[in-house]
């Protein structure tokens, strides 16, 4: 859809499904919550991205998630049943921070990491040295003792991704590395998800909200990696022959699948089987604010599988 035009948010039946698949080259996938729901496919999810690979459609797996390397999301794809897919058809948070900031730091300069085993070997595989990924403990009883910790100092970034031993040491960690190094020491978050939902309508706190922490001590803001940040569309861009105005994104969340996809000039489609509602997408479009109205979809389903019709032979 062209830029700036007032999006309507409509149903994708399967006659109008077929034509603006029909129309698209590559489609780019988020994962839990539209194709599956923890360990779970969605019904059907599998059966439309093997129609859409028949039809020779490039698909494309985009997540915030960094606590799964692109290896481990191509082995889910297929204990799940959906078309083998190679890793480099893998665009999560943590691969693409790492390269990043094997781009983006000098030889030899390390990284200080709050995030996962996951997000560890992605900056393994492209060669960043790190430290950082486990549990951490204060190095003494009192403060005087925690500003006096060592530093590695070779350490140029710092690195902010789900973190499940977040402390109050890594954070004092992180922000003497800043304070050291100063505007030439580089903050990266992989993601500003501030919950995460779990099955059963639970949820837990996001990386965003160890991203804000971390900001909120240096009085810095971090470079956002993951969506709705355009550096991950162009990660993908960089591997592929992308034409935007033929590439669609299909997502269950208006702040980051739906508004990257707008923000990137794709067609955007949700879906409702995640942790978005219609509710939700009729409050963005009755707004006033332009804001806003970035969030909504150009269209909707129910589920990924009603593009089924549309894909029949």
């Amino acid at each position: 859809m062209a830029e700036g035009s007032a999006r309507r948010c409509l149903r994708l039946e399967p006659a109008a499904a077929r034509e603006v698949l029909g129309a698209a080259d590559t489609l780019l996938f988020d994962c839990d919550g539209v194709l599956w729901r923890g360990d779970a496919a969605v019904a059907g999810a599998p059966a439309v991205l093997s129609r859409l690979q028949a039809r020779a459609k490039r698909l494309c797996y985009v997540t915030n998630n960094s606590s799964r390397t692109r290896d481990a999301y191509a082995e889910k794809l297929r204990r799940l049943g959906f078309p083998p897919a190679e890793p480099r058809q893998v665009f999560g948070s943590a691969y693409c921070a790492a390269r990043y900031l094997s781009r983006a730091l000098p030889p030899d300069a390390a990284a200080y990491v709050l995030g996962s085993a996951a997000l560890s070997a992605e900056l393994r595989a492209v060669g960043v040295p790190h430290l950082g990924p486990g549990p951490a403990a204060l190095p003494g009883p009192g403060p005087a003792d925690w500003s006096r910790a060592p530093l590695d100092p070779a350490v140029r970034a710092v690195l902010v991704g789900f973190d499940e031993h977040f402390c109050y040491a890594k954070l004092c960690q992180a922000l003497r590395y800043l304070q050291r190094g100063g505007p030439d020491c580089l903050l990266v978050g992989t993601n500003r998800d501030h919950r995460l939902p779990l099955e059963g309508g639970a949820t837990i706190p996001g990386t965003g909200c160890l991203v804000k922490a971390v900001e909120m001590a240096a009085e810095r803001e971090a470079f956002i990696i993951g969506k709705p940040s355009r550096y991950i569309f162009d990660c993908v861009a960089s591997e592929f022959k992308i034409e935007p105005a033929r590439t669609i994104m299909v997502g269950d969340r208006l702040d980051t699948d739906i508004l990257m996809g707008n923000n990137c000039g794709l067609t955007t489609l949700l879906t409702l089987t995640g942790v978005t509602t219609l509710e939700e997408v009729k409050g963005h479009q009755e707004s006033d604010c332009p804001s806003r109205k970035s969030l909504v979809p150009d269209y909707y389903v129910d589920s990924i599988a009603d593009l089924l019709p549309a894909l029949e032979d």
